[in-house]
């Protein structure tokens, strides 16, 4: 059972096959551990008929065998240790490689995927498939091939030897394969239906504690300690109950095909002792040996089967996620740097999956260098239509041309390229301060480089008292800085890239009022020369713009400047008034206390 409705069912050995193609660079290390392992399965049958050996020389005269039988059972020690240990070691050297391979894969595609993927699915599965969901695959592809080898050769080799041996017993021995292949095939099932709900549950668990973790300030402000609690604990609950039903199944399964094998062993022993024939004692216990060697290896193959059934649930639910298309990037048109001429024309947009139009026939014409803002309430639009540029999302109808060109039609990532982006989503990674500034792309600038766009930015008035300066670590999301510290980080990044677009998003929003002026100046150096959309809640910030335009529910309803907008007395006029009406009523506020 897949998690996405649109992903077609596969079959349990489909996907345990393309599993295994993994192993197929690793084809060298995987052929010695075969070689161990046949190595390791020849002993068994080697020493039921060792046993042979020695009851005829309990029997006989030959007293040769008084020397041969103990050697030749170190011997069969030391080739049963050697190919042990050739077994394990390389087809551990397999597995870590496949898990490894596959933890890459999985994650590369993770940063490939379209934003509408992540909309849709909660970090806390993302995460879990790369960390239980891989660890199950690991189980699948280190301990289940290991058995699976070692046992079936074991297996293989100790009915060959009962075979020779006295094929008309053999034959009724295996007489209860099918009654056992039956139950092997029912708890199978059991299993995979099982592990993909454990594997939901583990999810959950991941997501309720990430949330948490991710949100503690709020948690701890609302007093969400109690909810969160509950929260998680039901989740893990439900992870507990999934997993105790996975034990029950296996608890049960596995005494009922060790009664089956030891029920066929029972009817074998008493066949060799009422129809014992021609067949000599030492014959007899070397048959029976062999014989008895074998529940073990066949126990062991079939606890093996809940790994297996957990490793394929894993392993679906991952090649799910690695067959997700990755954004379209079809593309070919490359430039070392755009104009910036933007046109936006008859532009709609809904997000996908949903049916609810958030932009409606936009038609915008901005020149290169011009600034222009977009003004409205929240909710009309703004954020999404500067989402679109750079191609967060492309489920659009109309078209974004950038220098008259399609947006479609450029590489996508020398697209971005173009595009300096600040939002009042400030995400830092848990690295140095200059690290943050010079993220991706800008990793080869210099630190001199770096320094002067942190004082462009007005972030070394900050940075400059930090224990280690730009190399002080920032914490996780940037924990360890103020809101508008991350914030001026964020702007220090924009200028560094020095793009011919820039898009701020809010992006003074968590500054206080004597920040903002200062980082407004900075803004103000930067724009110049570039092509800049602006969205801001504070109207007096972009009095200046070259171009206002005012959105309500997904549309424009006016364009023009900061002037010709207030001599309308329409929306913008509206908006202006009740902003400075509460701008006023704050300094009063501020002023009496």
């Amino acid at each position: 059972m897949s998690t996405d409705p649109n992903y077609p069912p596969q079959s349990g050995l489909s996907v345990y096959l393309r599993l295994l193609s993994y192993v197929k660079p690793y084809t060298g290390w995987f052929s010695i551990s075969i070689v161990g392992y046949i190595l390791f399965a020849l002993s068994q049958p080697l020493f039921a008929k060792m046993m042979e050996y020695f009851v005829a020389g309990l029997e006989g005269s030959d007293t040769s065998l008084i020397y041969w039988v103990p050697i030749g059972t170190v011997i069969i020690a030391l080739f049963r240790g050697l190919g042990s240990y050739l077994g394990n070691y390389f087809i551990a050297r397999v597995s870590l490689g496949v898990v490894h391979d596959l933890r890459c894969g999985l994650f590369d595609q993770l940063v490939l995927l379209p934003n509408h993927y992540f909309d849709n699915h909660n970090s806390g599965h993302l995460i879990s498939r790369i960390t239980y969901n891989v660890g199950m695959v690991t189980g699948a592809a280190t301990d289940a091939i290991k058995v699976v080898i070692r046992e079936g050769f074991t297996v293989t080799f100790l009915l060959g030897f009962l075979f020779i041996t006295n094929w008309k017993l053999s034959l009724i021995f295996v007489g209860m394969a099918p009654l056992i292949a039956l139950v092997v095939s029912k708890a199978g099932k059991r299993f995979r239906k099982l592990s993909r709900k454990i594997q939901n549950a583990m999810g959950n668990v991941t997501h309720v504690a990430s949330e948490t973790i991710n949100g503690y300030r709020v948690v701890r402000s609302f007093g969400g300690e109690d909810y969160e609690q509950k929260r998680f604990h039901e989740a893990s609950s439900l992870n507990t109950k999934q997993n105790l039903k996975m034990v029950k199944t296996s608890a049960v399964h596995t005494p009922t095909l060790q009664f089956l094998v030891l029920t066929s062993l029972a009817l074998l022993m008493f066949l060799v002792l009422f129809m014992r024939g021609d067949a000599t004692a030492a014959e007899l216990v070397g048959f029976v040996t062999a014989a008895g060697m074998l529940p073990k290896p066949i126990r062991q193959l079939s606890e093996v089967n809940a790994t297996i059934q957990k490793g394929i649930a894993a392993a679906q639910s991952i090649f799910e996620q690695i067959d997700e298309p990755a954004e379209e990037d079809s593309g070919k048109h490359e430039v070392t740097r755009v104009e910036g001429r933007l046109q936006l024309n008859h532009l709609s947009f809904s997000y996908p999956n949903t049916e609810k139009v958030v932009l409606k026939g936009i038609s915008l014409h901005i020149e290169p260098g011009e600034t222009v803002a977009l003004v409205g309430r929240s909710g009309s639009g703004k954020s999404t239509l500067a989402s679109l540029i750079p191609r967060f999302y492309d489920n659009i109808t109309g078209e974004i041309l950038l220098d008259g060109i399609p947006i479609q039609q450029y590489k996508l990532r020398n697209l971005r390229q173009q595009i300096a982006l600040v939002t009042q989503q400030v995400t830092l990674f848990n690295d140095t301060v200059a690290n943050n500034i010079a993220y991706g792309d800008l990793q080869h600038r210099t630190q001199d480089e770096v320094k002067k766009a942190a004082e462009a930015a007005y972030a070394m008035e900050f940075i400059k008292d930090l224990p280690e300066g730009l190399n002080t670590l920032v914490g996780e999301d940037g924990v360890l800085l103020s809101g508008g510290q991350r914030q001026r980080l964020a702007i220090a990044r924009a200028i560094l890239k020095d793009a011919p677009l820039l898009i701020l998003d809010e992006a003074t929003s968590a500054l206080d009022t004597e920040s903002e002026r200062m980082i407004q100046k900075a803004l103000d150096q930067v724009m110049k020369g570039r092509t800049t959309i602006v969205i801001a809640h504070r109207l007096s910030t972009i009095e200046n713009a070259d171009k206002i335009v005012v959105m309500d529910k997904g549309e424009i309803v006016e364009v023009g400047t900061h002037q010709q907008l207030l001599q309308q007395s329409g929306h913008y006029a509206k908006l202006h008034h009740m902003q400075f009406k509460e701008e006023a009523s704050e300094s009063s506020d501020i002023a009496i206390n």
